[in-house]
């Protein structure tokens, strides 16, 4: 909708949650998620089944209307939410009551700043599903799903 507020909504209307990607033309580490990581099968079905990606330009001219019922243009408000470089994910409450009116990073509750590998990019929408931020930072709820892997026996993934 490019309008916050119903996006999150609908994704949480079908039980998932909301993340928007801040990409740009020309982003070597944008290419690189889509025709890499994102063609994983396990990492596409895994964000396809719990999560809505809204795709924004860090200097894009389209209109969006923040939580807030704010309209602004893609670039104002990558500026607002402190989305510098790409690729860059915020992930925001299932709720707007749960945004409280909060705006930018305020309002996230966890952010991926840059590229992120395979392994911890899903581990990554891994940790906002499963509400990880709630208990610790990304770094331990990464290191707790290696140490599972190592103490199941499992390599962590070859890719």
């Amino acid at each position: 909708f490019l309008e916050l507020a119903d996006d999150l909504a609908e994704a949480t209307g079908r039980g998932k949650r909301l993340a928007v990607m801040w990409e740009q033309v020309g982003c070597p580490y944008c290419r690189e998620t889509h025709l890499v990581t994102l063609r994983i099968p396990e990492v596409r079905d895994y964000i396809r089944a719990n999560f809505e990606v809204l795709q924004l330009d860090i200097h894009g001219a389209r209109e969006v209307v923040d939580f807030n019922g704010d309209a602004m243009t893609e670039k104002t408000l990558a500026r607002l939410n402190g989305a510098r470089y790409t690729p860059t994910i915020q992930f925001f409450p299932e709720t707007l009551a749960e945004i409280g009116g909060r705006t930018g990073s305020a309002a996230e509750v966890a952010r991926m700043p840059g590229y992120f590998r395979p392994f911890h990019f899903l581990t990554m929408f891994q940790y906002v599903r499963e509400k990880g931020y709630a208990k610790g930072d990304f770094r331990a709820f990464l290191e707790a799903k290696v140490g599972a892997l190592k103490a199941a026996g499992k390599p962590l993934p070859s890719w």
